[in-house]
């Protein structure tokens, strides 16, 4: 639920956290009803453009780092040689453009089903859009579920999960029926990596995830918080599920010699958030 205050304030109303967010408002951009859901458009006074999904705060200019970044180079790195990625969502291209920050990836193939956050992005986030013409990547608007179905097996090294919450056109993305597809797409060794709401507020839904990720057979896991400041409860999380072998660090000496540009993810960083926080150490041992 969300509301547009007189005094021009966007506030996002989460109901089922008790919670709410607001960002200052100069004026709204744009507002486009594609078939799957409403997109917004808003100038922000402190954070830049401002994507909103029904009703829901997505990205904004000043913040999205944190979330594109690490949806994409922890399980980047995790792996010990990535070619082929696939992405499902990812519709505003941010993390599409962190993947082909990496010069050995051969190819990304992004499925999202809803053209027009894409649209969007394009006009409002054209940064975020800057790798769409990199002769590696695929651009696709169709169901990422029916996708990951038809793949081949044993043919995908790492699959991005870049989806909305698990309502609507993202419901179909936390269950077994689709980590059991991509399980099977991923090669001996491949990472499966999924945002996985906020580890304060939406711990319920995060412990289902994991058990569905086991229960279908990935080998071991990660859930890495970090910091999403226009999402509820200010943290937010990614787990990453391997298959075949459990996970053994990630490529350090890589990401300390990488030649590409980041704004919050470096080796440290990584290292730190495999250092689970003890309220979700708990949670997780009761699994």
């Amino acid at each position: 639920m969300s509301k547009l205050e007189a005094n021009r304030w966007f506030t996002e109303i989460s109901d089922r956290d008790g919670s709410a967010f607001s960002l200052r408002i100069n004026k709204k951009l744009d507002e486009v009803q594609s078939p799957f859901q409403k997109v917004e458009m808003y100038e922000t006074t402190d954070f830049g453009n401002l994507m909103i999904i029904d009703g829901c705060t997505m990205v904004s200019t000043r913040e999205n780092f944190f979330y594109h970044e690490m949806m994409s180079h922890p399980a980047l790195f995790a792996h010990p040689a990535p070619k082929n990625v696939v992405i499902i969502g990812g519709g505003d291209c941010g993390t599409l453009r962190e993947v082909l920050k990496h010069p050995d990836v051969e190819s990304v193939t992004q499925i999202d089903i809803d053209e027009v956050v894409t649209q969007m992005s394009l006009k409002y986030f054209p940064e975020l859009c800057a790798s769409n013409d990199d002769p590696r990547a695929t651009v696709m608007f169709d169901d990422g579920i029916k996708y990951m179905r038809d793949a081949a097996a044993s043919s995908i090294d790492i699959i991005i999960v870049d989806g909305t919450d698990p309502v609507g056109p993202g419901e179909g993305l936390f269950n077994h029926a689709f980590y059991t597809s991509c399980l099977n797409a991923l090669r001996e060794g491949g990472i499966l990596i999924q945002q996985s709401e906020s580890p304060l507020m939406h711990m319920p839904l995060l412990k289902d995830m994991r058990r569905a990720m086991k229960d279908v057979g990935f080998s071991d896991l990660q859930t890495l918080p970090f910091p999403q400041p226009i999402y509820p409860s200010g943290i937010w999380s990614a787990t990453l599920a391997r298959k075949g072998s459990e996970f053994a660090g990630f490529r350090e000496q890589d990401v300390d010699n990488a030649e590409f540009a980041t704004e919050y993810y470096n080796s440290g960083i990584h290292k730190g958030a495999l250092a689970t926080p003890n309220f979700m150490r708990r949670a997780f041992d009761s699994e």
